[in-house]
């Protein structure tokens, strides 16, 4: 039986083929026509050429032959990874935006963005099985535990202008942490010299004899709420891109953990009801916010991520708002 399938927001502007090419990687192009001109493939009940152009709201008649094209659950790619169609559509569903140039994820705790050693499952190479025609490039990171905006080029002229915002400091981030203590100053900047999970006010300090010297780490961040001397709801914008960075400036800088972090964390006392909600093994950081130069219109862009559903309901426990 054909599937009917409405074309999400996400997906407005594809082109036809590029649309049923994602979907459908195995599938030769001289089939996809084939079933066009058969009008099998149909759009909003009328027959396809194969090069229209798709708005949200749009009804694709998908026919049931197609099936059979489609990447094999759990298959194994070359680099090790391992995911699922089920996998490859809970990212799809993560998309905040899509165009030629650029595909913005909200992306889930706990999924990695780089593959590797080890990785199963992550944005990268997901991204390159959801759009197998673009040249998928990462530009920027956020931590595995960390949940949040994150912004991927699918051209090489894309990838290479937008390392040089992220890179020049053009592309303005901001997070939201819920920290385990009282933030003193509640605003300020963060500026000292970090190597291995240690702080340093000097860049001299040498890393047990490697010389490798500490590199400078620079953070402002905006105490938004407080609850009761024990938790701070802060607004971090940090302007260098250091491994686990807030993590560190919270923790040692700011004597105030990130919820959730169990690399350096510490347990603070909290009444019942907080330490229940809090017992989700998520770390309480969120890419909140990202701001850059689209490469392709010059346009300056800005894309929030929502509240994941595990910190939903502290924050509406503790009546902490968003800025």
């Amino acid at each position: 039986m054909a599937e009917m399938i409405e074309v999400p927001k996400t997906e407005d502007g594809t082109r036809l083929l590029r649309w049923f090419l994602r979907r459908y990687p195995a599938m030769p192009q001289r089939e996809f026509y084939k079933l066009c001109r058969g009008g099998q493939i149909r759009v909003n009940s009328s027959r396809a050429q194969g090069q229209e152009i798709l708005r949200a709201g749009d009804v694709v008649r998908v026919p049931p032959t197609l099936g059979s094209y489609s990447d094999v659950p759990g298959k194994k790619t070359e680099n090790g990874a391992h995911f699922s169609l089920a996998d490859l559509e809970s990212l799809r569903q993560s998309i905040i935006h899509n165009d030629d140039d650029i595909v913005v994820f909200n992306k889930p705790a706990g999924l990695a963005v780089q593959g590797g050693t080890g990785i199963r499952k992550s944005v990268d190479k997901m991204a390159a099985a959801l759009f197998p025609y673009d040249k998928v490039s990462l530009v920027h990171r956020l931590d595995r535990e960390t949940s949040g905006v994150l912004v991927v080029a699918k051209n090489q002229r894309t990838a290479q202008e937008l390392s040089n915002e992220f890179q020049n400091k053009t592309a303005h981030k901001e997070y939201l942490a819920l920290l385990n203590g009282d933030v003193r100053p509640q605003y300020g900047v963060i500026d000292n010299y970090m190597i291995k999970g240690q702080v340093f006010d000097s860049p001299n300090r040498l890393n047990d004899g490697t010389g490798q010297r500490p590199q400078r780490a620079i953070t402002e961040y905006r105490v938004l709420s407080t609850a009761g001397g024990h938790l701070s709801w802060v607004l971090f914008s940090p302007k260098t891109g250091r491994t686990h960075q807030l993590r560190i400036h919270s923790a040692l800088s700011l004597h105030a953990p990130i919820v959730g972090d169990d690399i350096y964390g510490r347990e603070r006392k909290l009444d019942g009801m907080l330490r229940s909600m809090l017992s989700t093994n998520n770390l309480f950081l969120l890419a909140y916010r990202l701001t850059f130069r689209h490469p392709g219109s010059g346009k300056m862009m800005t894309f929030c991520a929502p509240v994941p559903d595990f910190m939903q309901p502290v924050l509406k426990f503790l009546e902490f708002k968003l800025p």
